[in-house]
This record gives structure tokens, sequence and C-alpha cells, in this order.
């Protein structure tokens, strides 16, 4: 996810970082030699009557709009819980951390909580890394010893697993008599708080926008753009590769930035930013525990995280 300073209306007609242009400019380039040679042959396309009253252009072009507006709120919404959620999981791992000093007393438990802390930075790693399908391994060598951290190998649901031991730390808790029962509900509220945050991850990640219906807009919005030399062809002349361009631009950009925005988990320039949200979460947690944390530095104005 590419965050950067605002700048001035006329630098942001150049901005590259985080645009989808790069990307396009191949299929745009194609469209603009395409409506080149349409205005090249359109004496031959006059004489068979080959184009299309403007109009219908017009009344389709609004639609289709409309029908972008939509797709790119639908992605939107997606993008925006998936946000949510890590927001929720920020704010849940910081109460457990903050419950397991301030309910616990005593040094002899200083280990323990620390490990349950450690437990808490893991889930946050592994969620991250089940979403992108990513190894955990460094992640989870890192932060869990390694008797526990073999027996995580093998599971699928690498933080539901790590959720389990969360709670079993919290039922040894209770039986050494460290927490009473009131005490043991609210720790298990907030991890029933991270469950269901991992399960709604899961659901966005698992269930895309139906193919079909990206299917069907991509080929309404590629055959508009590419039929379109054919309403005003006779009209423009050699203006016209630069006018189509800048109107296929604008909806095939929206095309392109519905796919990014659609999963929000992803590592694509305008996805979420999991990495630098999982490190800033261990880096809360680790101080809530009085641990030493580094802190990162921006640079130029701007900086690029993923």
């Amino acid at each position: 996810m590419i965050i950067k300073q605002k700048t001035n209306w006329f630098s942001m007609l150049f901005e590259w970082d985080g645009s989808v242009l790069p990307k396009l400019i191949p299929r745009l380039t194609i469209l603009f030699l395409y409506t080149i040679a349409i205005v090249y042959f359109r004496n031959y396309l006059s004489d068979y009557q080959l184009y299309v009253n403007p109009s219908i252009f017009t009344l389709f072009g609004i639609a289709l709009a409309i029908f972008l507006g939509f797709r790119n709120t639908v992605s939107y919404d997606r993008f925006w819980e998936g946000r949510k959620l890590w927001g929720a999981l920020l704010n849940d791992t910081r109460s457990l951390a903050r419950q397991s000093h301030t309910f616990i007393d005593g040094t002899d438990y200083a280990e323990q909580r620390t490990h349950f802390i450690q437990m808490l930075k893991a889930v946050v790693h592994a969620l991250k890394h089940q979403l992108r399908e990513t190894n955990p391994d460094y992640d989870m060598q890192r932060l869990l010893a390694n008797s526990y951290n073999q027996q995580l190998q093998t599971a699928v649901f690498k933080p539901i697993i790590i959720l389990k031991e969360l709670g079993l730390w919290i039922n040894r808790a209770k039986q050494d008599g460290k927490l009473d029962s009131i005490t043991q509900v609210a720790f298990d509220e907030n991890l029933n708080k991270l469950s269901d945050i991992i399960g709604g991850c899961e659901r966005i990640a698992s269930t895309p926008i139906p193919y079909t219906y990206s299917v069907l807009l991509h080929r309404t919005v590629y055959l508009y753009c590419f039929l379109l030399p054919f309403g005003f062809g006779e009209s423009m002349l050699w203006t016209l590769p630069f006018i189509i361009v800048f109107i296929a631009y604008t909806f095939v950009a929206l095309e392109a930035i519905a796919d990014e925005l659609e999963d929000p988990f992803g590592i694509e320039p305008n996805d979420l930013a999991l990495n630098a949200m999982s490190e800033m979460i261990e880096n809360t947690l680790a101080e809530l525990d009085n641990q030493y944390i580094e802190t990162a530095k921006i640079d130029k104005g701007y900086y690029y995280i993923t």
C-alpha cells in the first residue's frame, strides 16, 4: 500500500506510484493504434456504412459508468471491511496484553505473561501469512518456542490453533490461582472477538466477487472501447485516437482498480499494508510487555508498505 503526502493538483497529473496506468499502457497503446487504423480507413468504412450513430454510445456510456461505479463500491466495501477487521485485531490484542498484566499479579508469572504476548504476536503474523498464502515459518520460529512451533507445522489454520493455546494458557492461569471466574470470562470474550476477526478475514479472502460478474463487466468495457471509434470516426478524424484513449483510460482504470481492491489482503500497491500493520501490532504488544521496540522512519515524504 502506498501512503504519500498530498501534492498540488499539477503534480498529481504525473503521479506514477500507486497508479494503475503502468499496467494499462499496453492495452491503451493497442487501442490507440486500432483507432488510428479506423481513422485512416474512414472512407472505406463510410462506403460500407459501418459507422454508428454516436448517441447510442452516449446513452450506453452513462449506463456503463453507473455499472462500474457499483462494481467499485462493492470492491471498496470489501477493502474497508478488511481494514476494519485489522483495526479490531489491533484493539483486541492490546486488550488481551493489557489484561495479562493488570489481572495477573506477581513477578513470578512474568515469563508466562511474555509467552502469552508472544502468542498474540504469532496470531497476527499467522493470519497475515494465511491470507496471503505465504510461508509463516520465519515468524513462527521467531515468536514461538521450538517445541510448540513444531506442532504448528502440520496445522492448516494456524491462527486458530494458536488461539486454542491462548485459551489453554488462560485455563492454566486460573488453575494456578492467578485468575478468578469473572476475569477468565473477560479474557475469553476477547479471544472470541479474535476468532470472529479471523473468520471475517477468511470470509473475504475465500469469497471473491462472482467470476461471471467480473467477466461480464470486463467484456462490456472492452467492447465499448473498441466500438467507440465507429461512432465518432467521421466527425473527429485525427483527434479521435487521443480522445478514445482518454475515455478508455477512465473505464479500464476503474475496472482495474476494482480488481485490485477486490482482494484487500494481496500484495498489489493499493492493497492493505499487512506487513506494516503486523509489525505495528507486534511493536505495541512488545511495548505493553516492557520490551524494546524500534520505530520505522519515513523518508522522502512517502513510503511503500505491503
